[in-house]
């Protein structure tokens, strides 16, 4: 048997378990993982600037290609604090993420001991495990249990806290002869199947709502192929974009409160069943569950059996992987087809495709400051299909849900439950590690954008490109607009004339300054005529350069986006104009038709 430190057993599972990337920040309770890191080579390791910047990169990376699991790696104490927000969100949108903290040596940690903390305790809600290992000997078995429930039922992360002996402590570890466990994955059954096909055949009026789920188990190809053979209709939630691309025919838009499209929600509310697969009902998707549900008989597949009856009751409801079971929908599906036994949905699929064409909302505008909208369009016409678009939260992730195309699976990364600010520079680093070929784009408003800025400068050191497009109005947009309710306007408003910057009037933050400090190119435009220019210029940029380039965009102060004000899917405010003539909106998925 081999002989080795438990940090370099750990390292050496790390790679038989096709762990080829790692983000994180060295210090003393970690340091002998990094010397097995070091000593063992074959895992490339991207030093972040922020401990909580790398659990977004791993989520980033995760989230980018299936099979992926992103690890992130940090020191004891505060280290594994900043990391619960990667955890959080991860756990949220079931992703799975590896993190390995460093603690305190075990004789002291119960003795307040410099930087230890019990962060096996404060990480168990927000992870499929947390735990701090005690003996040496169980590192091996922790981490084979840990990628065994990262990747089985419902992913999610896992956290690992190494007190520092116990890390040096040496063990008997042969990695020649280390094997993953199984993957535990629920199934559906056939009877499962030929029921939830019987009530789907038996409505007039079918929807398949696919969530993040479908994309999690890399199921698009299954959907697609389903919805095709049934001619239904298939809505993506936000997590689900890219599940079939905009333009296809059976494609009928998003349904929400917000990140939603105004067709979308009109034929959801004219549907009669829905089969829900993968997604767990969020609430900016149904908001109000009386108007959501109205006439509507609902089959829910999720691979987390608990999921099931937790929002509200389906009348059907199986436990299964989503790629398992879409397959078996398919080969169930075919069979009727064969035998002349499925209804023809061709006068319901263009109801959809007829609203799409219709219901659009506008966005040529002209104006100098430049409206939000009109960002959008302009992204449109200088990023194709083949774009990787990462964003989190506000007005400007809304707004981009609202009127930007996706195409492919995984080319819409967004952190859908948590939200937090401050995630989209390093996940979109994330993104760009584990596709290095890729266009990356991000979307950030400018709150969103200064919470974890410095995280450009691993970009500038590791040389990770991507166009970091910024819309600055000097506000916190999306929390302005909800306190509208509350008749104030109260502690949003991020202006200051900047002593160093006057010609920014009182935008405040010099973005370009700040960026090209951290090591990367920045432009900004002022006038809608120049943003498709600049965007063109960023990607020649970004790709002679090898460092993130940020596009700023000046934006009005004010802009109230479309969304619902009373958190029904029936009543969404179009605050702004709507498109009435093809010119209003020049790059919709469908020419609008009037």
């Amino acid at each position: 048997m081999a002989r080795m430190t438990a940090a370099r057993a750990a390292v050496e599972i790390l790679k038989q378990e096709g762990v080829t990337d790692a983000f994180g920040v060295p210090g003393a309770a970690i340091n002998p993982f990094y010397a097995a890191l070091k000593a063992s080579g074959g895992i490339d390791h991207t030093l972040a600037r922020h401990v909580e910047g790398a659990s977004h990169m791993a989520e980033g990376y995760t989230r980018t290609r299936p099979g992926n699991i992103g690890v992130c790696i940090g020191t004891s104490g505060p280290a594994g604090t900043d990391m619960i927000t990667g955890l959080y969100s991860a756990t949220g949108d079931s992703i799975p993420i590896l993190c390995i903290t460093g603690q305190a040596p075990t004789a002291v940690i119960h003795k307040e001991d410099f930087q230890a903390v019990d962060i096996a305790s404060i990480a168990k809600p927000v992870t499929k495990m947390a735990v701090t290992v005690l003996e040496a000997a169980q590192v091996p078995g922790v981490f084979q249990q840990a990628f065994h429930l990262m990747r089985s039922g419902r992913p999610g992360p896992v956290l690992i806290d190494l007190p520092v002996d116990v890390q040096l402590t040496e063990i008997e570890f042969d990695p020649e002869t280390y094997e993953p466990l199984p993957v535990y994955k629920p199934s559906a059954s056939r009877p499962q199947i030929e029921k939830a096909l019987r009530m789907l055949n038996a409505s007039e009026r079918p929807l398949i709502v696919a969530g993040g789920g479908v994309i999690n188990a890399d199921a698009s190809e299954a959907l697609l192929e389903f919805a095709e053979l049934t001619g239904t209709p298939v809505v993506p939630t936000l997590m689900g974009w890219g599940v079939l691309p905009d333009d296809h025919e059976l494609n009928a838009g998003m349904v929400g409160l917000q990140t939603s499209h105004r067709y979308g929600n009109a034929t959801f509310l004219e549907s009669d069943f829905v089969l829900g697969i993968g997604n767990r009902w969020a609430n900016r998707h149904t908001g109000k569950l009386d108007v959501y549900t109205a006439g509507r008989t609902f089959v829910h597949v999720d691979i987390e059996p608990t999921q099931l009856g937790r929002i509200f009751a389906p009348d059907f409801g199986i436990a299964s992987d989503a790629k398992t079971a879409l397959e078996l929908f398919a080969e169930a599906a075919r069979e009727l087809k064969a035998a002349g036994a499925l209804p023809d949905r061709s006068a319901w699929a263009r109801a959809a495709q007829e609203k799409k064409a219709r219901l659009q909302r506008r966005t040529h505008f002209d104006d100098i400051p430049i409206k939000p909208q009109r960002v959008y369009e302009e992204m449109n016409k200088v990023f194709g299909p083949e774009t990787r678009y990462v964003s989190t939260i506000g007005l400007s992730q809304i707004a981009g849900a609202q009127m930007l195309h996706v195409h492919r699976p995984r080319h819409w990364i967004n952190c859908g439950q948590a939200g937090p600010l401050g995630w989209t520079v390093p996940a979109a680093l994330g993104v760009a590690k584990a596709d290095p070929e890729a266009s990356v784009v991000a979307l950030s408003g400018d709150y969103d954008f200064q919470f974890m800025i410095e995280e450009l400068a691993v970009g500038a050191q590791h040389r990770i490109p991507y166009v970091h497009v910024l819309v600055n109005n000097a506000y916190l947009g999306l929390i302005r607009q909800a306190q509208r309710a509350f008749d104030i306007d109260f502690q949003v408003n991020l202006e200051f004339e900047n002593l160093n910057s006057p010609e920014l009037g009182v935008y405040g933050v010099d973005h370009i300054k700040v960026a090209e400090g951290l090591g990367c190119k920045a432009l900004r435009v002022t006038d809608p005529g120049e943003l498709g220019a600049a965007f063109e210029h960023a990607l020649k940029l970004a790709a002679e350069h090898r460092v993130p380039v940020v596009v700023e965009a000046i934006l009005e102060r004010v802009t109230d986006i479309a969304m619902s004000t009373t958190n029904d899917i029936s009543a969404v405010v179009e605050f702004e104009e709507v498109a009435t003539e093809p010119g209003h909106a020049p790059t919709s998925i469908k020419a609008l038709k009037t």
